[in-house]
C-alpha cells in the first residue's frame, strides 16, 4: 500500500530571515532581501548586489569548533534542520527506531567557498597549510551527513544535485521514500552558499544575473518586461516529512500533505531552457498525474520565476500549455522576487512559502512587477499580497542541465 506523506516541520535560513516566521512576514509584506554584497569587496565586479543571509552567527548555532569544521552551506542546512525538527516536535534517542528516519539534503554546488579558500591558501602558503578537513567540508553530501550524525539517524542519508531544481527534487524523492515504506520520516530540503568573487564573476560573465547595482531592492523583477537577470542568493530550507500514520500516531501537527511529484529533463541545452517549455510542462503534468488532480483543481502556483528573460517567458508558456484557459485564473507568484535565487536551496525555501500559503490563505506577491510583458500575460500577484484561501499549491523548480521538478501540496483538513 502506498503511504500518504505529510509535512510536520519547517525550518529556514534565508535573506529575509533566519526562521520561518520572519521569512513569511517578509514575504507577505513584499520586503526585498537584496542589497549590496558584504561578504567580500565587490567594487571591481560588474555585479555588486546579492541576496545574502543576514545576522547569522554559526558559532551561536553550532559552537566554535563545529562551526570551523563546516562550510557555510552545511551550517545553514544544520541550523534549518534543527528548526524543522524542533517544529515537528521530534525527539531521537539513538535507538534502532532511528533506522526508519532518513535525510536528503541537496545542493547545487556544495562547499565551493571552502575549495576556493584552500586553493588560495595553497598558492600563498604552500600545500602543508591546506586544511585536512577541506574534503569533508566541501563535499556535497556533507550537510546530509552532519544532520544524520547529530541526530543519530541511520536511515538513508544522501545528497542530490540537479542545479536549481535540487530543493524540489529533494522533497519529491524524500516523499517517495516514505510512500514506498522505506522510512517513516525524512528530513529533506536544500542548502547553498556561493558568495565568493569567483562565482559572482562567473555568473556575471554568463549574462545570467541582474546588473541593477544602483537599485538592488528593485533588481529582481520576475515576469516584468524590464527584467535583466536573476539575483544570486544563499540560504537553506528544510522540511520534515512523515507518513500520515506515523504523524497521527504521535499526535503531530500537520501543515499540509504532499500529493504530487514530477521530474523531467529538457534534453535541450546545458543552460538555456527549451523555448516552448516542453520539459517544464512535462514535469507539471507528471505531478498532476501523480496527485490525481485535474489542472482546474490547482489553486496557486509558486513559479520558478527567476527574472531572466528566457525563464519567465518559457515558464509562462509551459503553464499555459498545461492549464489552458485555467492558467489565466490561477494566482502565480515568484518568491525569488524577494529572496533572490537560492539555487540548490530555492525549491525547498519556496516549498515552505507554499505551505504557509495553504496554512494562512495568503498568497505573497511578486514584487517589482511594473511593466507588463505581452509574452508573460498571467496573474503574477503583482506587488501586494492577496487573501484567497487556496487548497492546492504547485511549486516549480528548473535548473541548468535542463532539470525540471514540480511538487504539489494540499491543505490539511484532517482525514
Amino acid at each position: 500500500m502506498v503511504k500518504r506523506v505529510v509535512v510536520t516541520g519547517l525550518g529556514t535560513i534565508n535573506p529575509l530571515g533566519n526562521d520561518v516566521a520572519t521569512y513569511w512576514a517578509g514575504l507577505v509584506a513584499g520586503r526585498s532581501g537584496v542589497g549590496p554584497i558584504t561578504a567580500f569587496d565587490a567594487s571591481d565586479q560588474e555585479v555588486r548586489i546579492a541576496a545574502e543571509v543576514k545576522e547569522f552567527d554559526p558559532v551561536a548555532y553550532l559552537g566554535s569548533k563545529q562551526a570551523r569544521r563546516m562550510d557555510r552551506f552545511s551550517q545553514f542546512a544544520l541550523a534549518a534542520a534543527d528548526q524543522a525538527i524542533a517544529d515537528a516536535g521530534l525527539t531521537f534517542d539513538g535507538s534502532s527506531h532511528s533506522g526508519h528516519i532518513g535525510v536528503i539534503i541537496g545542493t547545487g554546488i556544495g562547499g565551493i567557498k571552502t575549495l576556493l579558500d584552500n586553493m588560495e591558501i595553497m598558492r600563498e602558503r604552500g600545500p602543508r597549510r591546506v586544511s585536512a578537513l577541506m574534503v569533508p567540508m566541501l563535499m556535497p553530501n556533507a550537510a546530509a551527513g552532519e544532520i544524520a550524525i547529530k541526530y543519530g539517524l541511520r536511515g538513508p542519508a544522501m545528497s542530490l544535485s540537479s542545479a536549481c531544481a535540487t530543493g524540489t527534487n529533494a522533497i519529491g524523492e524524500a516523499a517517495e521514500q516514505i510512500r514506498r515504506g522505506t522510512v517513516e520520516v525524512m528530513i529533506c530540503g536544500g542548502s547553498e552558499s556561493v558568495m565568493h568573487p569567483l562565482t559572482i564573476a562567473a555568473l556575471s560573465n554568463m549574462g545570467a544575473v541582474s546588473r541593477r547595482n544602483d537599485e538592488p531592492e528593485r533588481a529582481c523583477r520576475p515576469f516584468d518586461a524590464e527584467r535583466d537577470g536573476f539575483v544570486i542568493g544563499e540560504g537553506a530550507g528544510v522540511l520534515v516529512l512523515e507518513s500520515l500514520e506515523h504523524a497521527q500516531r504521535r499526535g503531530a501537527r500537520i501543515y499540509a500533505e504532499v500529493i504530487g511529484y514530477g521530474s523531467s529533463c529538457d534534453a535541450f541545452h546545458i543552460t538555456a531552457p527549451d523555448e516552448e517549455g516542453a520539459g517544464a510542462a512535462l514535469s507539471m503534468r507528471l505531478a498532476l498525474q501523480d496527485a490525481r488532480l485535474s489542472p482546474a483543481e490547482v489553486d496557486y502556483i509558486n513559479a520558478h520565476g527567476t527574472s531572466t528573460p528566457l525563464n519567465d517567458r518559457t515558464e509562462t508558456r509551459a503553464i499555459r500549455s498545461v492549464f489552458g484557459a485555467h492558467a489565466y485564473r490561477i494566482p502565480i507568484s515568484s518568491t525569488k522576487s524577494m529572496i533572490g535565487h537560492l539555487m540548490g536551496a530555492a525549491g525547498a525555501v519556496e516549498a515552505i512559502a507554499c505551505i504557509k500559503t495553504l496554512e494562512t490563505g495568503i498568497i505573497h506577491p511578486t514584487i517589482n512587477y511594473e511593466t507588463p510583458d505581452p509574452e508573460c500575460d498571467l496573474d503574477y500577484v503583482p506587488n501586494q499580497a492577496r487573501q484567497t484561501n487556496p487548497r492546492t499549491a504547485l511549486s516549480n523548480s528548473f535548473g541548468f542541465g535542463g532539470h525540471n521538478a514540480t511538487v504539489i501540496f494540499r491543505f490539511w483538513e484532517g482525514a
